[in-house]
Formats: structure tokens, C-alpha cells, sequence
């Protein structure tokens, strides 16, 4: 075989490969901004998550968020953002250092039904997204909408 076909060869099994791989999140900023504590709320306190790695979580809600993940009684604009700080399995005072992030974005109505309509993202301790959309939240939560488990995808009462 030529170097010349070779090439081509190796070429087109790296396009092929790449192609495969899907849309590649790690190089996608997070959703939510570095300084997201000077305006997102607490809606959960700190608590053990068997959901989430067996970690210590605490639940924060964006501006645009917060009325509608507390009252549940209107549902969540485009672009509110819930975000779930996941620490240490010894972490109960959720005090340490963040492990992860999980955030969810409403998405507008209709725009992404195999997502319910929400963006998904797991961001580690330094703010580097790890992945997006990824299925196991994603069909964890399709059983969160009706209450008093959860509202609108969200799990679990605030």
C-alpha cells in the first residue's frame, strides 16, 4: 500500500471516528456564572443524595428560578437555571470544597423534548464541564413532575 492511500485511509477513519463522538462538551463554558452565589438562592438545604454518588448536595436557584422552584405554582421561564453543589461523602455540613456541579437550564417550550425541555451539565470543582445532557439525570428526573415529588422535572420538595 501507497504512503499516499494510507494517508487517505487514516484520514478518513480519524474524520469517521470524530464524527462518531458526538458534540464534544468539555471545551462549553458552564451554565451558570462564577460568581453564581451572589444571586442564585438556597432551596435545599444540605443533604445526603443517594442520587448523586452517595455525595452531600445543596440546591441553588437563579433569579428567574427561585419563585417557581419555591412556590410551584407557575412554571420556569426560559434560561432559569437550578443548580445542585455535590460534596464529599463526609462533607454533612456541606462546607468543604464542591465536588461537582449538576445544573439544569429551562429550555424553551417544545424545543427539546428528549431532554424535557432542560439543558443538563455536570461542571467539576474548577469550573470544567465534564459532560451535557447526559441520560442517567436526564431519566432520573422524567420521573420528578408531579408533586409532591417534585414540579416541572425538578426531584424532591425544597
Amino acid at each position: 500500500m501507497s504512503k499516499l492511500a494510507f494517508a487517505v485511509i487514516a484520514a478518513s477513519l480519524l474524520a469517521g471516528t470524530l464524527a462518531a463522538c458526538g458534540t464534544d462538551s468539555k471545551g462549553d463554558p458552564p451554565l451558570f456564572p462564577a460568581d453564581y452565589t451572589s444571586t442564585y438562592q438556597e432551596v435545599r438545604n444540605c443533604r445526603f443524595s443517594l442520587e448523586h454518588d452517595l455525595l452531600y448536595i445543596r440546591v441553588l436557584a437563579s433569579p428567574e428560578a427561585l419563585t417557581p422552584y419555591s412556590q410551584r405554582m407557575a412554571p420556569f421561564p426560559t434560561g432559569a437555571i437550578v443548580i445542585k453543589e455535590e460534596y464529599a461523602m463526609d462533607d454533612m455540613t456541606c462546607s468543604g470544597p464542591i465536588q461537582f456541579i449538576t445544573a439544569m437550564e429551562k429550555l424553551d417550550d417544545g424545543s427539546s423534548p428528549m431532554t424535557m425541555d432542560w439543558h443538563w451539565q455536570k461542571v467539576d470543582g474548577n469550573r470544567h464541564v465534564i459532560n451535557s445532557d447526559d441520560k442517567s439525570c436526564i431519566n432520573c428526573h422524567m420521573g420528578c413532575g408531579v408533586p409532591p415529588d417534585g414540579y416541572l422535572g425538578t426531584c424532591t420538595m425544597p
